[in-house]
């Protein structure tokens, strides 16, 4: 067993150990897709998902209408955990934003000039038993 024993999955010094990431990983991945099902119910075009350049990643890239809605998801395992909306400062706000303008970028077929570009906040609460709780934060940040 690794860990420091407390069952947080961090190694005695605070660093994650490899399972937690591993974890982690899952945890993310069924975020997204809870996420982008959501996305789908709404009426929304889901447009790429987990797009990365040099400058960072967009997890859910939609149209809403006419509007282009980058969508940061971020999931947590239990409530008890700081809320995901908590997670969006205004560095990483500005930094969604500049990475939406590189996606138009290299996407210039799939939106139109001058559209509305807004970033939005999928949160994600995985439930012990039964559906997430899922909360869709448009235009967060």
């Amino acid at each position: 067993m690794s860990g420091n024993g407390d069952g947080d999955g961090r190694n005695g010094a605070g660093t994650p150990t490899r399972g937690s990431a591993a974890r982690n990983a899952a945890l993310g991945r069924y975020g997204e897709r809870v996420a982008e099902r959501r996305l789908v119910e709404a009426g929304m075009v889901v447009l790429d998902r987990n797009w990365r350049c040099a400058a960072g990643e967009l997890d859910l890239v939609a149209l809403d209408g006419t509007v282009l809605a980058v969508c940061e998801v971020k999931t947590r395992s239990a409530p008890g955990f700081e809320h995901p909306c908590a997670a969006i400062g205004v560095e990483k706000a500005a930094r969604l934003r500049a990475l939406a303008q590189r996606w138009i970028a290299a996407h210039p077929a799939l939106v139109r000039p001058g559209c509305e570009v807004r970033v939005d906040l999928i949160a994600v609460v995985r439930a012990p038993r039964g559906a997430a709780r899922v909360e869709h934060v448009k235009g967060a940040c």
